[in-house]
């Protein structure tokens, strides 16, 4: 074998390209030692994210700084006994609902208002077990609703659109309109609850 094919092959591995690990591997690293700066680490990166994300719901620096320390808080301690399949997703989700928390803790009426608005973060969190049955749970609750609630509330909420698009679409009075996805969503609030998803 000539030394230029031998150089070739036998690659010295300071010159290969590392390999970042992955969240969950860090995470399964940090379960198994419970190395604080491990998860430090790991929270820094999607840190920018949390506070951003605490800063839309509680519009307050300071308030949004304590919430992402907060949440440090909780999650570190949760993952040492908790395996996630999707961190960042878990992560929002979890940051969400402390901001949730927080808003209702200062005004309860605001939970009602913004609780449809969490329940729709259930189909863009990929957390596949907690969120699968979430997601099974909701269907079912809107399958329990009376038809115009039902109708009404999955062009509203599913479909996106306004109040205006749905009486149009459906012919139904306007202010019936907005009767059926007040009143549906009050239903399934308290369909959902009774089933244990409180997001």
């Amino acid at each position: 074998m000539s030394s230029r094919l031998k150089g070739e092959i036998f690659t010295p591995l300071s010159k290969l390209k590392s390999i970042s690990p992955t969240d969950e591997e860090i995470l399964s690293q940090y379960r198994a030692t419970g190395d604080q700066e491990l998860f430090g680490n790991l929270f820094n990166t999607h840190m920018h994210l949390v506070y951003g994300l605490c800063l839309k719901y509680l519009k307050n620096r300071d308030d949004s700084q304590d919430a992402v320390m907060a949440i440090y808080e909780h999650t570190s301690l949760k993952l040492l006994t908790t395996e996630v399949q999707h961190f960042k997703s878990w992560l929002y989700m979890v940051s969400k609902n402390h901001c949730l928390m927080e808003l209702r803790k200062k005004n309860p009426e605001v939970h009602a208002d913004i609780f449809m608005e969490s329940i729709e973060a259930v189909h863009l969190n990929d957390e596949k077990i907690e969120l699968e049955k979430d997601l099974e749970a909701l269907e079912a609750c809107i399958e329990e609703l009376k038809t115009e609630q039902k109708h009404c509330v999955k062009l509203f909420f599913l479909n996106k659109k306004s109040y205006n698009q749905i009486q149009e679409e459906t012919g139904i009075d306007l202010n019936k309109v907005k009767s059926y996805i007040q009143n549906g969503k009050r239903n399934l609030k308290m369909c959902l609850e009774s089933k244990n998803v409180r997001r």
